[in-house]
């Protein structure tokens, strides 16, 4: 049901484009002024008009009617009402990281990268030159 109605939605939409680029333009606001369009009269600005109001009207419906069966299987619910995801341990008997006892991630990796037996250098050195 909602393809079908897509798919008018659709061959609306292109012939709504179609019947506004056919009127005569009287606005001038580009300078373009009407012209000599291959419509002239005044009887098919006449019908172009109420063909364009017409297929507003059509797509006005065809919006609401999409927007109505989009939402009809929708149900209300509620995050509070979820039960939480349960947490699995990882597979291959991983031993879990144990957080520093003291200072932070930072101190702890800081000392795996320092040389054994050598202090961490306690600021910014100048380069020495060789």
């Amino acid at each position: 049901m909602q393809t079908v109605v897509i798919v008018i939605h659709l061959m609306i939409v292109a012939v709504l484009i179609g019947s506004v680029l056919l009127q005569k333009s009287e606005g001038g606001g580009l300078g373009m002024g009407g012209g000599a369009g291959f419509m002239s009269s005044r009887g098919t600005a006449n019908l172009l008009t109420r063909t364009t109001a017409v297929l507003a009207v059509g797509f006005f419906v065809t919006s609401l009617l999409l927007s109505w069966l989009a939402s009809y299987d929708r149900k209300p619910s509620s995050i509070l009402d979820s039960q939480p995801a349960s947490q699995s341990q990882p597979a291959g008997g991983a031993a879990p990281i144990t957080p520093p006892t003291s200072g932070g991630i930072l101190d702890s990796l800081k000392k795996a990268d320092e040389p054994q037996g050598q202090p961490a250098p306690s600021g910014p050195q100048a380069p020495r030159s060789q």
